[in-house]
């Protein structure tokens, strides 16, 4: 009797010879036939191979499954083909290594019955493989339970049913619950379950009674408080209901805790009666209405919903759903029940077989002892399950997902249940992957989003230490718990710990402290993440010491903080850790470390957006470095065009205030000098060159260097400028004008002091005397840097006990704001105000008076030089 078949035609090329192997395999495993699939695989290939390759022909595949075995068809178009003939005294198919006839040899060699057909269009050759042989009533896997190792219960099992309606108040209280906790039902019913329920004893479990009764299905262990006043542990089973009214309530199967086994291990009937099944239709079917009304909208609600109506539907403790990533090479946890999700929550397994994985994700399994095959699947490790039936997810023949059921007893499965769970599989396979599709572009979208934020803030800043915290604050805690950045100085150096960061700022510090004493990852350029397993080593081992040695303390000696910041800090880096290389032009200049708390996985696609903010976080981090590289050296080069220390003039204050435009400049166009000519004598300068920044700080070097060691020389004032104007001009394009008030200064034994002054294209000098009056204390001569052939005088100032000489460059004088101008007549004003007043204070009014002037900040260059010849002191009377 045929009970399926299936049939394929391939065209007579080369690659057809595969894909009638791979037709084959599929059918197979699809009818559960695993025992043969190899065999006729085999013998397949041998015969499509005579037919598209040999014949020349298109070759026909037709599998038909009947009551004791398979039987495969392979025809061609090539009826006068030579087949060897059979004799009686045996087959006389030549040597096995010859090429033709070789097919017919294995199908004498493997197959139960074969034989070749004639038309008169096509030739047609035919092996049968029949089922093994297995004792009556044993499964492929999984032993038989001895009586030992049943569980044991009462001579007779007492089951409570309590029916709890919507308000959570006991409505039904049957005769064994009267029994188990001694209340009559008329003490019990119309009050609330939760004044019984002492909750909860399920290890793990945190939810409470009223969230349990809002559960579709629940099952677990709490305690009931008897008419005793004593809490019994029990084992419950809760089904919500509706009633004939279409009220909503629950019904709570409950056993004495040790006697679980009798709720978990419910009695397995005959399989479901086909005839009623068909009668009903497929549309009947209970995964068919899955999804409900109104279905969720959210890839994860459907997942949830999926794993859950699944268990339900084959009766199982446990249900998970994993989704393939792009390339098929992985299967990532993405819905699970009944089992620990936290932990399992985005992990990912290998989706081929091999020793110790998922095993082949691409066909239904049913695996009916875990125990027998340690491994097999490894997401259900330790987590109690026995037995599991798998089935894949493929919309277009690409495998999308993998849909597991689950349950604690082994041999709970059969491939009636795999086929019933494949096809729920094939009608939600489409729109998970469509809802999967809608959640990736609207991820990938927002990853856009992120990356262009994360590029605009990480362009917006040249510090390191600043580029440091965004790279963190943009992970945490958008794509990790926490954050760890190391930095490499060049290739000879080891990585550095830079910066660290919690989602919780209270676990920083231990985290900081945690890292810095293991030793960092190695430093690999290849991208990509990488798990590092140190972090988690490294805590989990502290918090064993600390744990041991708070034990090993009596009460009274135990340390006050305990081992609590061990365990902290163990829970907060006990999830996946990987490793992000940061490379920016062909070097590793750091890895950035991102980690979860304990046992939970990255998804996939926050990994891959991680990789894209690593890359621009690098390239910011070397922007940074080498923008600090080359501060440091524009900072160092302009202190060495300042001044060095002040010196000391006896019997004259001096005071001087610089201030460069522009930020990060120390020294720009104006420049200041005061320095010994020799014994007695003093020089000082105040100048501007044309422009602003280097190249303007270029000629302020030129200019003050030249002054000082043509002073020395013994030259005067005309002569030094009149040098300085040539070397000036020497520098050819280089060259900026350059108006300067150079003087000499002598104090005198009398208290005053004498200065010789030449202002060359410069604000003019200003003294201010006792009484008030302010004038210019020279006249104005031609700039330098313009002409070849000057010809420059000196002017002899005298300065009596009292007054001040202020010098100061055209960013004073020329503060604007608007259409004002602070101007010679209100620097003029600002000076009246002065008498009286140390060099220092003069110096800082006008500072105050120019900053006041306008709103803006200044924008030019400015120097000020205030010097004053102090009053005599009064003599003691």
């Amino acid at each position: 009797m045929i009970t399926a078949r299936a049939a394929a035609t391939f065209e007579p090329v080369g690659r057809s010879v595969a894909a009638a192997r791979t037709f084959v395999r599929d059918t197979l495993q699809g009818w559960g036939l695993t025992d043969i699939v190899d065999d006729a695989v085999v013998l397949t290939s041998e015969l499509v191979t005579n037919a598209v390759v040999h014949a020349g022909t298109t070759a026909d595949v037709v599998c038909i499954r009947a009551d004791t075995g398979v039987r495969v068809e392979v025809a061609d178009r090539y009826p006068e083909r030579e087949v060897p003939l059979q004799s009686n005294g045996g087959h006389h198919f030549g040597h096995p290594d010859r090429e033709g006839g070789r097919g017919l040899l294995l199908c004498a060699a493997l197959a139960a019955r074969w034989g070749v057909e004639y038309t008169a269009t096509h030739k047609q050759v035919w092996f049968q493989l029949d089922f093994p042989d297995r004792p009556a009533g044993t499964r492929a896997a999984g032993p038989a339970l001895p009586s030992s190792a049943l569980p044991i219960a009462d001579s007779r099992v007492r089951v409570g049913v309590v029916q709890v309606d919507s308000g959570g108040l006991i409505s039904a209280w049957n005769e064994d619950a009267q029994e188990l906790f001694g209340y009559q039902p008329e003490q019990i019913i119309g009050k609330p379950l939760t004044d019984l329920a002492a909750w909860p004893h399920t290890p793990g479990t945190s939810t409470g009674v009223a969230e349990a009764l809002l559960l579709s299905r629940w099952e677990g262990s709490y305690g009931i408080r008897g008419a005793d006043g004593r809490v019994s542990p029990v084992y419950a089973s809760h089904l919500r209901i509706r009633d004939a009214e279409g009220e909503p309530s629950t019904v709570c199967l409950l056993v004495r805790d040790r006697e679980r086994a009798v709720l978990q291990s419910p009695m397995r009937g005959a399989n479901v009666d086909t005839a009623e099944s068909a009668e009903r239709g497929p549309a009947t079917d209970a995964f068919e209405v899955f999804i409900g009304s109104p279905a969720p909208d959210d890839l994860d609600g459907l997942l949830q919903r999926t794993v859950e109506r699944a268990r339900d539907m084959l009766d199982g403790d446990a249900a998970y759903l994993l989704l393939a990533t792009d390339d098929e090479t992985e299967l990532e946890v993405r819905a699970s029940t009944g089992l620990p999700s936290a932990r399992q929550r985005f992990a990912r397994v290998p989706v081929e077989a091999g020793t110790g994985r998922y095993g082949s994700a691409r066909m239904p399994a049913v695996h009916e002892d875990l125990s027998a095959v340690p491994g097999a699947v490894p997401l259900l490790v330790n987590t109690g399950m026995r037995s599991v039936v798998t089935v894949p997810l493929k919309v277009e023949g690409r495998l999308t997902g993998s849909l597991g059921v689950a349950a604690e007893s082994p041999a709970r499965y059969s491939n009636e249940e795999a086929l019933r769970l494949q096809f729920a599989a094939d009608r939600i396979a489409l729109a998970v992957e469509r809802a999967r599709l809608t959640e990736l572009e609207r991820l990938r979208r927002g990853s856009l989003s992120f990356l262009v934020e994360a590029s605009d803030l990480l362009a917006g800043t040249l510090d390191r230490d600043q580029t440091l915290a965004l790279m963190a604050q943009m992970t945490v805690p958008t794509l990790a718990s926490w954050c760890a950045v190391y930095t490499v100085a060049d290739q000879a150096s080891e990585p550095e710990l830079s910066y660290v960061l919690h989602e919780d700022e209270d676990r920083i510090d231990g985290l900081k402290a945690l890292l810095m004493k293991i030793d960092p990852p190695e430093q690999v350029p290849t991208g990509g993440a990488r798990s590092w397993s140190g972090p988690y080593d490294a805590a989990h081992a502290a918090a064993l010491r600390t744990s041991l040695r708070s034990l090993s303390l009596g009460d009274s000696a135990r340390p006050s903080s305990g081992p609590g910041a061990s365990l902290a800090t163990a829970s907060a880096v006990g999830g996946e850790t990987v490793v992000l290389p940061l490379v920016a032009r062909n070097r590793v200049i750091g890895m950035l470390i991102l980690g979860k708390p304990t046992d939970e996985h990255f998804r996939q696609e926050n990994l891959e957006l991680a990789e894209d903010l690593s890359r621009r976080a690098a390239l910011a981090l070397d922007n940074a470095r080498l923008y600090s590289e080359r501060t440091a050296i524009s900072q160092s080069l302009q202190r060495s065009l300042l001044p060095p220390e002040q010196p000391e003039v006896p019997g004259v204050e001096v005071e001087v205030i610089y201030r460069a435009a522009g930020e990060g400049n120390e020294v720009g166009g104006d420049f200041y000098d005061l320095f010994p000519i020799r014994d007695g004598a003093y020089g000082f300068a105040i100048g501007d060159v044309c422009g602003t920044g280097p190249e303007a700080a270029a000629v302020t070097g030129l200019a003050r260097h030249a002054l000082r060691l043509l002073a020395r020389e013994g030259f005067g004032g005309p002569a030094v400028l009149e040098r300085l104007n040539a070397a000036i001009l020497d520098e050819g394009a280089r060259s900026r004008f350059l108006t300067l008030l150079y003087g000499e200064l002598w104090p005198q034994h009398d208290g005053s002091a004498v200065l010789k002054v030449v202002c060359a294209g410069h604000p003019l000098p200003l003294r201010l005397r006792q009484d008030g009056s302010v004038e210019a204390a020279a006249e104005p001569q031609p700039l330098l840097g313009v002409m070849e052939d000057l010809e420059l005088y000196e002017q002899t100032v005298t300065l009596d006990p009292g007054d001040v000489l202020l010098c100061v460059t055209d960013g004073v004088t020329e503060r604007r704001e608007g259409t004002r101008m602070l101007g010679d007549d209100g620097l003029i004003d600002v000076l009246t105000t002065c008498t009286g007043l140390t060099a220092g204070a003069v110096a800082a009014r006008v500072l105050r008076a120019v900053e006041r002037f306008a709103a803006e900040p200044p924008s030019d260059d400015m120097a000020i030089l205030a010097m004053r010849v102090p009053e005599p002191e009064p003599a003691d009377a």
